[in-house]
């Protein structure tokens, strides 16, 4: 089984890079089993096409704009993923859905896909996620993580250390 789960989205945005900061949390926050393969999407299209070919599942993390409260977070699945990236919602829906349409072509395609998106405060210039989205983060990675657990993978907590 190879999962990936993909962290997409522009760091010098604020929210906008909420995927690329998720990621980089899962990893320090979980441990994770060698069948799940992390990668930085960041604003990538087309790139990704050998990275994504073949696996059992996707999970993408965005920012989406769903007309939602700001730093709500919303799951995406099965039926509903190909709303997604026919309503304008994300800036890396079309190089996402490029790539899928191209590995669904070529007899790649993904088992299934998942998106969670999270609803930008800002997309203001700068490196850092609002505060209201940056204390979505915890909520955000369990959702990640359950997700995975549905599908079969042993994703466990880390204990932070004492100092």
């Amino acid at each position: 089984m190879r999962i990936v789960v993909l962290g997409v989205g522009n760091i010098l945005l604020s929210d906008e890079g909420i995927g690329v900061r998720a990621i980089e949390k899962l990893q320090q926050d979980y441990y994770l089993p060698p069948e799940v393969v992390i990668i930085d999407g960041g604003t990538t299209g087309m790139e990704m096409l050998e990275d994504l070919s073949n696996a059992d599942h996707i999970v993408i993390i965005d920012a989406v704009r769903a007309g939602k409260p700001p730093a709500t977070i919303i799951r995406l699945a099965d039926e509903q993923v190909p709303v997604f990236f026919k309503t304008k919602l994300s800036p890396h829906q079309i190089g996402l859905s490029d790539v899928l349409a191209t590995l669904e072509f070529i007899g790649e395609q993904p088992g299934g896909v998942t998106v969670f998106g999270v609803e930008p405060v800002s997309l203001e210039t700068g490196m850092a996620l609002t505060p209201q989205v940056e204390a979505r983060l915890p909520a955000l990675l369990e959702m990640v993580a359950t997700e995975l657990r549905e599908l079969g993978v042993v994703v466990k907590h880390r204990i932070p250390q004492a100092a």
